[in-house]
């Protein structure tokens, strides 16, 4: 059976004095694909920042490849999320974007798609020399997707990645996120979108009154 690669255990958050995850267990193993619905407020944005080590747990246990999640630059060669859109450099085009993340995370051997490669797949190509701020909702998003696949990473963290997509894209984007899996990472996405959930794949969770639920796409 392949290694877990994140290991919840009794997670709770309390923000003020709301809680918004109670006792919440999760294992996600390499190379599966995980999907987190429920209604907006539940918590899906507040469990991925957990697993982002962007918000520690007020009690229960997080692990992400063996040890507790940190927002450092060790946890980030292997980790790539896509959550609230970025403020973007305004003087950059969409390929100096992307070209930007993959010359900070550093180039890896032929085996990674390149500049061009994702641009192309995420159907920026004919934007490329475009700044972000002119680009529509959806082009946006599919730089933000763009930024995530470009570098190596081992687990996408996605916060509802079919933000702005038209139906055809989000097709496209299920076989990416397949691909992903099938390489030997693993995906964990927070997702409104049943036919996203079905077209990968996905395990299905469902999170209601802050707590995790098996459930099944329709």
């Amino acid at each position: 059976m392949p290694e877990p690669i994140i290991d919840v255990k009794d997670l709770h958050i309390v923000l003020g004095a709301n809680p918004v995850l109670r006792g919440v267990d999760l294992t996600v193993r390499q190379g599966e694909i995980v999907a987190v619905a429920g209604e907006n407020g539940t918590g899906k944005s507040t469990l991925l920042r957990c697993l982002a080590g962007l918000r520690p747990p007020t009690s229960g246990e997080v692990s992400v490849f063996g040890t507790p999640p940190s927002d450092d630059a060790a946890f980030w060669r292997a980790v790539a999320l896509v959550a609230a859109e970025p403020a973007w450099y305004p003087g950059l085009t969409v390929r100096e974007h992307v070209e930007l993340i993959r010359v900070t995370h550093e180039p890896v051997d032929d085996a990674w798609p390149d500049v061009a490669q994702v641009l192309e797949r995420c159907g920026l190509t004919e934007r490329a020399d475009a700044v972000p701020l002119t680009l529509s909702t959806g082009q946006r998003q599919r730089l933000c997707l763009a930024s995530a696949l470009v570098r190596p990473s081992r687990l996408l963290l996605l916060d509802e990645p079919e933000h702005g997509l038209d139906t055809a894209f989000r097709t496209r984007l299920a076989g990416i996120l397949t691909e992903y899996a099938r390489s030997g990472g693993t995906v964990v996405m927070a997702s409104h979108d049943p036919g996203l959930i079905e077209a990968t794949g996905a395990r299905h969770t469902v999170l209601s009154s802050g707590r995790l639920a098996a459930g099944a796409a329709r």
